[in-house]
């Protein structure tokens, strides 16, 4: 899984050939391209060789509240992003859920990821059962 890093409002990809290792808490060795560097993290900053440089994290693990679909109505289906095996339910039909909730855990690749609710409403069906192997795109719940 790649994690990228947002910098002076650009996202930024660690270099493949980059190898970054802590050295104490805030403290990080980076090789790359042949060349050392120690980074410092400040805050929402690293400072590189007396350069400052603010940032943000961009995790797609990470669950974001979208203002499309959290004030929206109407039928909304949770599909698997990944083909994989379906690991736990973790609601039932007819449950109200709340925007971030935990709806399903699928399993890809040897890692589990939990599929969350996009926003508060009804699960008005489940689509899957525990140890289900579902294709990318196929739908898992339905919320109203």
């Amino acid at each position: 899984m790649t994690r990228t890093i947002r910098i002076n409002g650009a996202l930024v990809e660690p270099a493949a050939d980059a190898t970054i290792v802590a050295t104490e808490p805030g403290l990080w060795s980076v090789l790359a391209g042949g060349a050392s560097y120690e980074a410092r993290v400040e805050g929402d900053e690293i400072v590189i060789a007396g350069h400052r440089f603010r940032f943000d994290l961009d995790d797609p693990r990470q669950w974001k509240r979208s203002q499309s679909s959290a004030g929206a109505r109407g039928k909304i289906s949770i599909t698997a992003p990944m083909p994989g095996r379906i690991v736990r339910i973790l609601i039932a039909a007819g449950d109200f859920v709340a925007a971030g909730q935990g709806i399903v855990v699928i399993e890809a690749m040897k890692m589990q990821n939990e599929l969350k609710a996009p926003r508060d409403g009804r699960v008005t069906t489940i689509a899957v059962k525990e140890d289900d192997r579902v294709n990318a795109g196929a739908i898992l719940a339905t919320i109203e």
